[in-house]
């Protein structure tokens, strides 16, 4: 006897672990998200520096990927790729960005919006030396978001530039970070019966957050 097709509008998980008030929430977005991405670390979730990076096109098409954070403060949320990429492209016509982070096992949602820009070259050049040395010489490897006609291209290059460069591949120009400017965060905590909690901090222009609770 066969066995019956599952439903994905099956699916369903009651969210029960934790609850997000407005009185036990920081008033600083940046310092609730430190306290969270702490907790998710210590909680041993897979990959919790992975965000989701949301760009838009000239063309008004969004495009989303999985990028890693690489340091947050009050300038905003860094990470590092490569400008040539699509993602490159898209934010050199068009500045904006979401960020998101889904800790599953925690069942929180945190997402960010803002402007973007590039990180100095001092920057880059810190951050790019201190990889290890297969990554800086992936970075030259990979024409990222390029068609090419198989892995072997990949490999080759990447035996290309290791016998060029050897132990000391300099940053490539087309390769650095990006750093988003946050001017609205969004904290989602799920709980039962599907009446979440979701805490929205909106810049204003004081340089102070408004926070506010928005329905799930």
């Amino acid at each position: 006897m066969s066995q019956p097709t599952l439903s994905i509008a099956d699916l369903r998980k009651s969210y029960e672990r934790a609850e997000l008030n407005e009185d036990a929430s920081q008033a600083d977005p940046l310092l609730q998200f430190d306290q969270w991405l702490k907790e998710a670390i210590a909680a041993e979730v897979p990959e919790p520096n992975a965000m989701t990076l949301a760009t838009v096109a000239s063309n008004l098409r969004p495009s989303t990927r999985i990028v890693l954070i690489k340091g947050y403060d009050e300038r905003g949320i860094t990470w590092f790729t490569n400008y040539d990429s699509r993602k490159g492209h898209e934010l050199a016509g068009n500045p904006y960005a979401a960020l998101q982070f889904h800790w599953v096992e925690l069942e929180r949602v945190v997402r960010i919006e803002g402007v973007v820009e590039k990180v100095s070259a001092e920057e880059s050049d810190a951050y790019f030396n201190s990889r290890p040395l297969d990554s800086r010489i992936g970075a030259w490897a990979s024409p990222q978001s390029e068609v090419i006609t198989g892995r072997s291209v990949l490999v080759a290059n990447a035996a290309k530039y290791g016998a060029k460069f050897l132990l000391q591949p300099p940053r490539p120009p087309h390769w650095g970070g990006y750093r988003l400017k946050p001017d609205n965060w969004q904290f989602w905590q799920g709980r039962k019966s599907r009446l979440h909690d979701r805490l929205r901090y909106t810049l204003q222009d004081d340089a102070a957050w408004l926070r506010e609770r928005l329905a799930p």
